[in-house]
């Protein structure tokens, strides 16, 4: 009743922008009476007047709009409908705009996008694929280049160099692996100059359901070579077939039936019985599996048995050139260079007779979720975001506002058709679209897989109805082959979200026949990519039409609720070939993927919450690195660092009262450990521990000396051993924190909360790794040889090109010529070469 009265949060959002949709609107007249030459001078003017903090951004909107709107009218012939203009103002106000399939996104994106440049700061554009980045890019590029904004596009294969300059244009185009991978190399560079990114300011996110939430459950990833050997996985690999599978257990049923593993197609996880863990102690030869020798064994043998049961050719992955290539679950589009983690991809290509790669080190990674929480401002659009409303509030805080059509939509949605089996709907399958083909409609078939969409083709071949294939096989055509999906009489087999971003615009006469036919295979396990095939039809108040066909034996069905539906058909008495067709059937499965969707959202806030915890260290990291790299002070940051140990190390030695001699002999150990203090003849003359006063002061000598030698390249040579500890603790602590995470869940089984004891000993180990760093930077510094050009006869001892430590007092440094690290030949704790028995430091090396 409320609603009925005062209507939805939604309706009242938008009935705010009324009054500035009428202002643009007044002034579209006086934007028609402007020469061309006097639209990039407006946008000149703006840009001083909003950087110079004269005007904000909302105060130029209306004029900006109604500017952009004339401009896209004289350039692309195209102008924004006020639909349009209320999806933009969504955009510029950090919020997503869901707007049916046809209603010109890339369009509206425009608007907020030179109002937004004009601040100077840079504008990202985020899509799906390289295709549709390039596209857009060119294509509004024309819009941006006559109002006076420059537009660069990043791509796959650019240098830094050409991605600096994309990234300094006014408006930058690029995909959404491509902004968080250059987000990650860049806080991997060792100069202020290798840079690439600015920092990031608005980015408004096409398709943002696919990229904010179904590419979330895998996070962006730069790895390195690891250390584990490859041959182990053609050895496990060799046994799985050995393995019989159990048969699933009956619902009271609470032990196995006879067999070596369960698998649970759900959480698509593998769990060995007794019979099964005795198997592969017998065929590997060991003892006990559960030994700690055996985890690694172990957990091969549950990553190869996955990879055979869980994982299907042309589903998950093809074979392709050799390799392993995985394939989107959402989009149907291959993904090279994404590899499984965790030995699961090597496991692959094991099962696959392919080369196996090395297992791989995270180096840095980062997920989708806070890579764009990181934007000043971010904004999205799509045309099917509010069944995700609440996700998008939780995580990016964000609100979905659900823009009308610019024409009521006319689309017919039909109930589902629910058979049997695969067999008896294939079939039907077939009959609707010859249905179509013979009358001239158009229809578009959306598959789940590869290998469903090849089985279609060979049913059309049989009944000789020509059609196109768009899967992840001809990636390549993809575009193309969708634009021609409206034209009389083409048959288009797609995987479900195929061709996304690119508008399906019926042929002559099509309109007649009923408009574009959707045809879905089976449903998926997220309503919006249904809706997103359904969206394909219907556009722009176009006529059209959708159905979904579906089998018990579907996964969906067959995982989540189909006992019931099976009793019902057989109750009917329904013969083969026969098919259930009722709204509440469709309403049920409906409530199943509504399951699957709240079950796919936890495990997206579970990676989340995990990575929370490494994203608050990855800050601080990456805040440290861009000090290291752009201070031009580095000294007071080792300074400050050394400091930092001298309390831990020192003072707290000078404050215990109790502190023995032996005490005393392991403090000054330490210090000549990290500081090489032994290097100053008052340290090594005295058995007490210096002042603090005296330790900062040899610290502080430690750097005069490095300045006096190499004066030319001295900010370099701290900038480079800051930056060369920070990365390489930081690369041992990703390492240890992926160890930590993979056996955190145990703790759930001594009554502890994972997450909290993850919490806990990564900030643990965190501040190790904080020491660890300093600590190692130093030592750097305090062991550092210069080397000199000196007279022969300067040294009376053995010839030798390297610089000896000198006193402090000593004023006689000779000019320095190159650096380097140097590698001791005898460390001062070893046994002296002379043969006397003392430690090096206590004899020759005093």
């Amino acid at each position: 009743m409320l609603k009925f009265l005062f209507g939805s949060k939604n309706d009242r959002y938008l009935k705010k922008l009324k009054s500035v949709i009428t202002r643009i609107n007044d002034l579209e007249s006086g934007m028609q009476d402007l020469p061309d030459e006097a639209f990039p001078e407006r946008i000149a003017a703006w840009k001083e007047e909003v950087q110079a903090g004269k005007r904000t951004l909302d105060d130029v909107l209306p004029e900006c709009f109604a500017l952009v709107r004339e401009a896209s009218r004289r350039v692309l012939e195209m102008r924004h409908f006020d639909v349009q203009l209320i999806g933009g103002m969504v955009l510029h106000q950090g919020r997503i705009a869901e707007m049916k399939t046809g209603e010109g996104k890339t369009l509206v994106a425009t608007l907020p996008v030179v109002l937004n440049a004009l601040s100077g700061k840079g504008v990202h554009v985020v899509t799906v694929n390289d295709y549709l980045a390039t596209r857009d890019s060119e294509w509004m590029g024309r819009l941006y280049a006559f109002l006076g904004l420059t537009t660069g596009v990043i791509v796959h294969g650019l240098t830094d160099e050409e991605r600096q300059a994309a990234y300094r244009s006014d408006i930058t185009y690029g995909t959404n692996n491509e902004f968080g991978f250059d987000y990650l190399r860049d806080n991997m560079k060792f100069y202020k100059e290798q840079l690439v990114q600015r920092p990031l300011n608005f980015a408004i996110v096409d398709e943002v359901d696919s990229i904010l939430i179904d590419e979330a459950r895998t996070p962006l990833i730069i790895s390195g070579p690891g250390e584990k050997s490859s041959g182990l996985y053609r050895q496990i690999d060799a046994i799985v077939p050995r393995m019989i599978m159990c048969e699933p257990r009956e619902k009271d049923q609470k032990t196995p039936n006879p067999g070596d593993f369960e698998l649970d197609e759900k959480g698509k996880t593998i769990t060995l019985t007794d019979e099964g863990v005795e198997k592969v102690e017998d065929l590997l030869d060991i003892d006990n599996l559960f030994d700690t020798r055996n985890i690694a064994l172990q957990h091969h043998v549950l990553q190869a048995l996955k990879a055979h049961h869980c994982f299907k050719a042309d589903v998950d992955y093809i074979v392709k050139d050799g390799q392993v290539v995985l394939v989107d679950e959402f989009t149907g589009r291959l993904m090279p260079g994404r590899r499984l983690s965790d030995g699961l991809h090597q496991a692959l290509e094991a099962k696959e007779q392919v080369s196996v790669e090395a297992e791989n080190q995270t180096l840095a990674s980062i997920t989708f979720q806070n890579y764009f929480r990181m934007y000043d401002k971010l904004a999205g659009m799509t045309g099917t975001a509010d069944t995700e409303a609440v996700e998008f509030r939780q995580i990016y805080d964000l609100d979905v506002i659900v823009i009308p059509t610019h024409q009521p939509m006319v689309r017919k949605d039909h109930p589902d058709m629910i058979y049997k089996t695969h067999q008896e709907k294939f079939h039907a399958i077939a009959d609707d679209i010859a249905e179509c083909y013979h009358r001239g409609q158009p229809a578009l078939v959306g598959t789940v897989s590869i290998e469903k969409s090849e089985l279609l083709s060979q049913l059309l071949k049989q009944r000789k109805i020509p059609h196109n294939v768009l899967n992840a096989k001809q990636h390549d055509m993809e575009a193309e082959i969708v634009a021609e999906a409206g034209q009389q009489k083409k048959v288009t087999i797609a995987t479900n979200m195929a061709g996304r971003g690119t508008d399906i615009k019926l042929g002559e006469g099509v309109k007649e026949l009923g408009g574009l036919h959707i045809v879905g295979t089976e449903r998926h396990e997220s309503r919006r990519i249904d809706n997103q095939l359904r969206g394909r039809a219907g556009r722009q108040g176009d006529p059209g039409s959708s159905r979904f066909y579906l089998a018990l034996d579907d996964d969906l069905m067959r995982l989540f609720g189909s006992d019931r539906l099976k009793g019902i058909m057989e109750k009917l008495g329904l013969e083969d070939g026969q098919a259930i067709e009722n709204k509440m059937v469709s309403n049920a499965i409906e409530k199943s993927q509504t399951r699957v969707e709240n079950h796919h959202f936890e495990i997206r806030k579970q990676l989340l919450d995990f990575d929370n915890v490494m994203n608050q260290q990855r800050e601080v990291i990456y805040s440290l690195r861009r000090e290291m790299m752009m201070s031009e002070k580095l000294e007071d940051i080792a300074l400050e660092y050394a400091d930092d140990l001298l309390e831990d190390v020192l003072v707290a030695a000078l404050d215990d009262k109790h502190l023995d001699e032996e005490g005393i002999e392991s403090v000054r150990s330490r210090l000549e450990e990290v500081f090489n203090f032994d290097r100053f003849k008052a340290f090594r003359e005295s058995d007490e521990l210096p002042t603090l006063e005296q330790a900062q002061k040899w610290v502080a000598d430690i750097f005069d000396y490095l300045k006096g030698a190499a004066p030319d390249h001295y900010q370099e040579i701290v900038r480079y051993f800051l930056l060369e500890s920070l990365d390489r603790n930081w690369k041992e602590h990703l390492l240890n924190m992926d160890h930590l995470r993979d056996g955190i869940g145990l703790r759930g089984y001594g009554q502890k909360d994972p997450k909290q004891e993850y919490k806990r000993e990564g900030f643990e180990l965190f501040q190790e790794t904080l020491y660890t760093i300093k600590e190692n930077a130093l030592r750097a510094f305090s062991h550092l040889r210069i080397e000199a050009e000196v007279r022969e006869e300067e040294f009376q001892h053995e010839q030798t090109d390297e610089l000896e430590y000198q006193d402090s007092e000593s004023q006689n440094r000779p000019k320095a010529k190159t650096v380097r690290r140097a590698e001791p030949k005898v460390g001062r704790n070893d046994p002296c070469p002379c043969g006397s028995g003392k430690k090096y430091k206590k004899c020759c090396g005093k």
